[in-house]
């Protein structure tokens, strides 16, 4: 019998790549080499909560993009995303430069399904060019 929740979540996730993403650049440097490739996004948001040796909690919001995983592909390679990479999304005249990652030793990324069909990447915007 077939799993009618992983279709419908297929079904979902074919129309948000459909009709909800828009045109992103990713950067992955390495030594002597950078790749960088388009992929289709969606905007997302994740607030992170920290609380430091006072016990203030402080918030802070991460830019996600929603991707499906296997579209991050490098040296033919399906990977994940890792901390350092880059995120450029132009919107106009303006690029903004997001870098991967997550505060307080959360992960840069996770899987944003049961299926393992979407990933979502936490980053920080770190430049405006």
């Amino acid at each position: 019998m077939p799993d009618v929740l992983e279709q419908g979540l297929a079904w979902l996730e074919d129309q948000r790549h459909a009709h909800m993403t828009r045109t992103v650049t990713y950067v992955r440097d390495t030594p002597g080499f950078s790749y960088v490739f388009d992929l289709a996004a969606t905007i997302g948001k994740t607030e992170f909560e920290q609380v430091d040796e006072f016990g203030i909690v402080h918030k802070t919001q991460s830019r996600d993009f929603l991707v499906r995983a296997i579209d991050l592909v490098i040296d033919n390679a399906v990977t994940l995303p890792k901390a350092g990479d880059r995120i450029r999304e132009t919107v106009g005249a303006t690029t903004f430069v997001y870098e991967v990652m997550a505060p307080g030793g959360e992960p840069p990324w996770r899987y944003s399904d049961p299926y393992r069909k979407t990933l979502r990447i936490h980053t920080k915007h770190v430049e405006t060019e």
